[in-house]
């Protein structure tokens, strides 16, 4: 641990927790985070093994990633409730076991077997495993965030760009050897088994990051008052705008995976080898963004962030529609995938500001993101057929200015950066609103607030701030 970990940790944590724990189970997730991202590249690298072994059109292959995004979606389905009951970690230990055996399964289909029937009904298993071990480790995170104090998601969130990075690596050198394919991810499959099964003894409970119960929530958790009936977070306007915004940055980023490579090499006749580089380039922007993202999260908030990021995205973009060079497209490249990196970390992060239904939101946003791998490759390719796969790409551009239209709606609901905000969905809201309408209100200020305030007068030359005493003039 170091003195800056020790530093961003509160100095005073619930149910006796110390730093260490808050601090293994950040490290666990961040594992946890990069095997995802290096299983999922694993496979992804192999992709033309897979359509050699089959004589598959690239319609085929359509098919195949088709069933893996149907699982995605269903898994989204039930992740939420998963968590709410048995936990992240019983979840993640249990999707672990059953994405890696369906990759390994998938493998051995392919390579052995031969069944591009089986490979899709494999693959549709491991999507479901994949995406309901995703939204655990998201919440799992979200609720470490809270007890760390900062923003944490964008750095989790880069260790699976890092994980994604190792992948491709050992894939592409797993073609250069000709290995074949059900050796390779069978060890993938092992390696990712073992880490994830012992790291995740790490993760402790999400609930001890939720707020003391209020008056309200114990008379109801003693029976002595109904519990309110709770909207469908999918009727919340700020839960369905934040999956928006999360919509338009998830695409940013799946549409670069899916669709740069091959844009530069038919749009600017580059070698695929080149077009390959160039995609390297927007994942190591994509890369570096979150993790030094954190800081100008934690000194200007989410919606300049999520502005920046839009305009970033869009501009990038741009460039590598419009370019007359292939080195500004390079550039255009880098600006893209800087400005993709935070979206998605971001909204998660938003979608949990409120413990008490963060699963339910959560779920919700990623569910919405996630449309975005079931609609957005096939869309593109439409799109290119008619205008170009470079003008193809101006969808993107919309959808991006979108995002940075909608930020305000993922501003903080706490903290240094938040605005008023009151959530009708909470039972505290009923004590609240029967102290506001019968007693006088006075606006309770802190100690720290009173001298942020003296200091932020001092410096404008406004004087000192003097609280009024009760009574007082």
């Amino acid at each position: 641990m170091t003195a800056s970990d020790s530093a961003a940790t509160p100095p005073s944590l619930p149910h006796g927790l110390t730093s260490r724990q808050v601090l293994s189970w950040r490290n666990a997730i961040a594992t946890l985070f990069a095997l995802a991202g290096f299983s999922f590249a694993s496979w992804v690298g192999r992709i033309p093994t897979v359509r050699d072994t089959f004589g598959a059109s690239h319609s085929e292959i359509g098919i195949l990633l088709f069933g893996l995004a149907i699982g995605s979606l269903l898994g989204l389905v039930v992740a939420g409730k998963l968590v709410e009951r048995f936990g992240a970690k019983i979840v993640v230990r249990a999707c672990v076991v059953l994405f890696v055996a369906s990759l390994a399964a998938t493998a051995l289909i392919i390579g052995v077997l031969g069944s591009f029937f089986g490979a899709v009904i494999s693959l549709a298993v491991f999507g479901l495993a994949f995406s309901t071990y995703d939204v655990a480790i998201n919440l799992s995170g979200t609720a470490n965030e809270r007890l760390l104090g900062r923003s944490s998601m964008p750095t989790l969130h880069g260790f699976y760009s890092l994980g994604t990075m190792a992948g491709a690596g050992f894939g592409a050198a797993a073609e250069a050897l000709s290995v074949p394919l059900a050796t390779h991810l069978v060890i993938v499959s092992a390696i990712v088994l073992i880490t994830a099964l012992v790291v995740s003894g790490f993760i402790l409970p999400e609930r001890l990051a939720d707020p003391p119960p209020n008056t309200v929530e114990m008379k109801i958790a003693a029976g002595e008052l109904t519990a309110p009936k709770l909207k469908s977070v999918w009727l919340e306007p700020r839960t369905i705008l934040i999956g928006i915004i999360v919509l338009g940055m998830a695409f940013a980023e799946g549409s670069a995976i899916d669709w740069l490579a091959l844009a530069m090499v038919d749009g600017y006749e580059i070698s695929n080898a080149f077009g390959t580089l160039i995609f390297g380039v927007f994942v190591t922007a994509m890369t570096a963004t979150r993790f030094f993202g954190v800081r100008a999260l934690d000194r200007f908030g989410r919606v300049p962030v999520l502005r920046a990021s839009a305009g970033l995205a869009a501009a990038g973009l741009l460039l590598v529609i419009f370019s007359p060079a292939v080195w500004l497209a390079v550039i255009g490249t880098a600006l893209w995938g800087a400005g993709a990196a935070l979206g998605f970390p971001v909204g998660i992060s938003a979608a949990a500001d409120d413990p008490k239904r963060a699963t339910a939101r959560v779920t919700a946003v990623a569910t919405i993101a996630y449309a975005s791998t079931l609609i957005g490759p096939p869309m593109i390719g439409v799109l290119s057929d008619q205008v170009g796969v470079l003008n193809a790409l101006l969808l993107i551009v919309v959808l991006a200015i979108i995002s940075g239209l909608l930020s305000p709606y993922a501003r903080e609901l706490a903290g240094r950066h938040a605005f008023p905000y009151v959530d009708f969905s909470s039972p505290g809201t009923t004590s609240i609103a029967i102290t506001m309408a019968t007693t006088e209100m006075h606006f309770v200020i802190t100690p720290e607030q009173i001298e942020e305030a003296q200091r932020e007068n001092e410096r404008r030359g406004l004087g000192k701030f003097k609280r009024k005493r009760p009574g007082g003039k």
